[in-house]
């Protein structure tokens, strides 16, 4: 799907209209994810139950918490590129890579998708980061890198609970 940056206002810091177009369109993925991501994150906290139920309870917070801040971060990035920042469930249904939960899982389950959902947002910010640095653009660059290396991490973490 295509988004519209058609709009998106002259800016003279060294990134051509064009480069700044993908750009957006990238970031635009990326906040639709990560918020995504921090929505199912907060409904599992929520709605945890069994015998690790602190743990996870505990752990889910850690990260709901992160991606709430994330959505921030990259929405601000969007508007300092010039458009604006999608902020519906609407627009982020129509973005987003991250899969719906069917009904209400178990904790394992709870587990898998987020894992499934922490390496969704990091091959998000990995498939655009490669435009942002052919562009020149290290705000983004540096913003990508930040939240490969988080999510990354996050995946190691609930794998890691997984084993048996």
């Amino acid at each position: 799907m295509a988004i519209d940056t058609t709009d998106i206002p002259k800016m003279d810091f060294g990134i051509t209209d064009t480069d700044r177009r993908q750009i957006i369109e990238g970031l635009k993925r990326l906040l639709a994810d990560t918020y995504t991501l921090y929505l199912k994150t907060h409904n599992f906290h929520w709605n945890v139950t069994g015998p690790m139920f602190q743990t996870l309870h505990q752990l889910f917070m850690t990260f709901y918490t992160e991606q709430w801040a994330a959505v921030d971060l990259i929405a601000e990035r969007i508007r300092a590129m010039g458009a604006p920042a999608p902020g519906t469930y609407e627009e982020f249904v129509k973005l987003t890579t991250i899969k719906p939960s069917n009904g209400l899982p178990k904790a394992r389950q709870m587990i898998i998708e987020l894992v499934e959902g922490q390496e969704a947002v990091a091959r998000t910010a990995r498939k655009m980061y490669s435009v942002a640095a052919q562009a020149d653009d290290q705000p983004t660059c540096d913003l990508l890198t930040q939240r490969m290396q988080i999510h990354e991490k996050n995946a190691w973490m609930l794998r890691s609970l997984l084993e048996e």
